[in-house]
């Protein structure tokens, strides 16, 4: 009768533990929904908030330094902010310049368009037998109307407009109130767990800082790069093009394709000869050789870097919660992530899992390491 009892027990507490195994792991997939629901409902008051405070970063250091020269806060701070649109005024010059050269072309393009336009019209209607007045028909239908049209521009502007200012706003304001954010965070957790907590906020902040540095030599090499690949192959506007695929990169793996894509296309569209077309993928994959193989393990850490399955994943969850600021966004917020991970002990095999495997080439000299990635073995 004991044994019975006994072993009535034993299975009865092995099912309460099952179920209160299920039911844990069904809590922490609804909270990661809400955690995503809550990220894409909230993309109009988070999403300037996060470029606003990732640029903070980027020139904390600037304002420490000011500070450090008995500046007050508040002018540390409209510094760095007039710093910033020095430099944002810098790249609209520059972009603004070569594009007024690309405009000069812009009948010769038309016309090209016009043409590949009109032999994809009797394409189709050679094989489809889609008459060309059909087909007008088609297109005027799809077509949006032009009253459409331009509230979707003035919408747009105008959303544009709101969340720049956003983001000045706070970028100006994290900088003045950054030590005050700093004492309430450490405030939130006990005494003891104090000194890694402000860990943490350090290494957060210094990843974002080693991304968007590392990022901004990386563009500069590009613009090198493909600027004396584009010039070398006579393409033209080979500055505009070289300057637009540097850019690009903030958009991992899918700028490259679209500016190298843009610059095909339009120099297609110049009637250039096959050979510069094929020059022009020639000069994309060197260029990403070099990129992925010597200059990411070079001016990008190990702690900035996520592995390529996580890269790809983040930026398509990125798409999908805030479009293109989200893409753009993806990768620095997924790197002070694992940097919080790496922190937090029971959240380190999350940050492992995303990050690159560095560990077997800790202590070996850069130039052995790129050996290694391109032949496999060490040198004994």
């Amino acid at each position: 009768m004991v044994f019975r009892f006994r072993s009535h027990l034993i299975i009865k507490n092995g099912m309460m533990t099952t179920t209160l195994t299920i039911s844990s792991v069904i809590k922490k997939i609804l909270l990661v929904i809400l955690v995503f629901a809550g990220l894409y409902y909230s993309k109009g008051f988070l999403m300037p908030l996060c470029i606003g405070g990732i640029l903070a970063t980027l020139f904390l250091p600037f304002c420490n330094w000011m500070e450090r020269k008995n500046l007050s806060k508040g002018l540390a701070a409209f510094l760095c902010l007039f710093t910033l649109s020095l430099i944002i005024a810098g790249f609209v010059t520059l972009l603004s310049w070569k594009i007024s050269d690309l405009i000069d072309d812009f009948a010769l393009i038309k016309q090209r368009s016009m043409e590949v336009s009109a032999q994809a019209q009797d394409y189709i209607f050679d094989h489809l037998g889609i008459s060309v007045e059909e087909q007008l028909k088609i297109i005027k239908k799809e077509q949006p109307s032009y009253t459409t049209i331009m509230q979707m521009v003035a919408g747009s502007i105008a959303y544009l407009f709101t969340n720049f200012i956003l983001v000045i706003v706070y970028f100006v304001l994290l900088l003045y109130y950054r030590a005050h954010i700093k004492d309430f965070l450490l405030k939130l957790v006990k005494m003891s767990q104090r000194k890694e907590m402000g860990k943490i906020m350090y290494s957060a902040s210094k990843v974002s800082q080693q991304y968007l540095v590392g990022l901004s030599k990386m563009i500069v090499c590009l613009w090198v790069m493909y600027g004396i690949g584009f010039s070398v192959l006579g393409v033209e506007n080979a500055i505009f093009f070289a300057i637009l695929c540097g850019l690009l990169e903030i958009i991992p793996f899918v700028g490259n394709i679209t500016g190298t894509t843009l610059t095909l296309l339009v120099t297609a569209m110049h009637g250039a000869e096959f050979s510069v077309l094929v020059g022009i993928a020639v000069v994309y994959g060197t260029v990403q050789f070099i990129q992925g193989w010597l200059l990411e393990p070079l001016i990008l850490g190990p702690q900035v870097r996520i592995n390529s399955l996580f890269t790809i994943i983040a930026l398509v969850l990125g798409e999908l919660l805030w479009g293109i600021p989200g893409i753009i966004l993806a990768i620095p917020v997924t790197a002070i992530f694992k940097i919080i991970c790496d922190h937090i002990e029971m959240l380190k095999p999350y940050g492992f899992l995303v990050g690159e495997i560095e560990s077997q080439q800790s202590g070996i000299p850069f130039i052995e390491k790129i050996r290694i990635r391109l032949f496999g073995t060490k040198k004994e």
